[in-house]
């Protein structure tokens, strides 16, 4: 590969409430850098990924557990920074929760009252909204059927569109995400409640392709890790929350490494109880691995996907 980069290739695989903010990042490292920037937003996050995984994308903004899959699985990206949020309960460092989130009318008070009841969750490749619930379930000795019907939303704001419509009745959301649909609907305070909260985890990366030149990915990192510095770069950053993003290197995510070998690990004693059990009912009601569970999607669901699509 040639020892100068000529555009830097950029995109997110993040919730759309942060594509606003990314597109000012992007533009504001063109500048810094004094490089041409390309920030790729014209297809799905699904294909976004299948182009970083190709080496068609320099710089990527990823969930957590896909970084973990990606890296333990040999692919040339590394992880360069991760954001800090304001908000008090992060501490001043770069992690995250999940909000265990009801309607505010419901009856149900703490993660203990979901058992039996409907559950949305975004997708099935997220460290937020499925795999640390998993964790938690198998932490506490439960599977996967302690919750009643499960839908996959295909998102953390269609899942919040459901719970608001009463089309399940909770959803575990990336507070990152929670904090900034909280910010540009200030009424969403009165029509939700969270009743638990699941971690803290190590907050979504920014990835960077090792393919890039060494000098390039510094460079990058840099200015990535000094945009709260300027008084643009802190206004971008604020706008979603976010007081500064952190270095941080793949030891920095251990702690997603052993919540999914939990979660997995409970994975294959229900495979293996379920070939004992076949024989019975025939009900496999085993805890899904993350890439054989999706189930087929509620009318619900799709109804909320495509209002969100449409006022998008």
């Amino acid at each position: 590969m040639n020892h100068e980069l000529r555009c830097l290739r950029i995109a997110s695989c993040m919730a759309p409430n942060a594509d606003r903010m990314c597109r000012a990042i992007v533009a504001l490292l063109g500048r810094e850098l004094a490089i041409p920037v390309h920030w790729i937003d014209d297809v799905p996050w699904h294909e976004r990924e299948g182009m970083l995984d190709r080496g068609e994308i320099d710089l990527c903004w990823i969930c957590g557990l896909p970084y973990v899959d990606k890296a333990d699985r040999g692919a040339a990206i590394a992880a360069c920074v991760a954001p800090v949020m304001h908000h008090p309960r992060h501490g001043g460092t770069a992690v995250y929760f999940s909000d265990v989130v009801v309607r505010a009318d419901s009856h149900v008070r703490t993660f203990a009252d979901l058992r039996g009841k409907s559950w949305a969750y975004n997708e099935p490749r997220s460290h937020s909204g499925f795999n640390l619930v998993r964790y938690h379930l198998a932490s506490q000795g439960l599977r996967w059927n302690f919750f009643g019907e499960v839908v996959e939303a295909g998102s953390h704001q269609a899942a919040l569109e459901m719970i608001l419509a009463g089309a399940t009745a909770g959803a575990a959301i990336d507070s990152s995400v929670l904090e900034a649909e909280v910010r540009a609907r200030t009424r969403m305070t009165d029509e939700i409640r969270v009743v638990h909260t699941l971690g803290p985890s190590p907050s979504p990366p920014w990835v960077v392709s090792t393919q890039m030149p060494a000098r390039w990915r510094a460079r990058v990192t840099d200015c990535l890790a000094s945009l709260h510095c300027s008084l643009e770069g802190k206004s971008i950053l604020n706008s979603w929350g976010i007081a500064r993003l952190q270095p941080v290197d793949d030891a920095c995510y251990e702690p997603i490494r052993h919540m999914a070998r939990i979660a997995l690990g409970i994975d294959a004693a229900e495979r293996a109880r379920g070939c004992r059990d076949r024989s019975g009912s025939g009900d496999d009601d085993r805890f899904p691995g993350r890439d054989e569970y999706r189930r087929p999607e509620s009318s619900e669901a799709t109804r909320f996907r495509t209002s969100l699509r449409r006022n998008a």
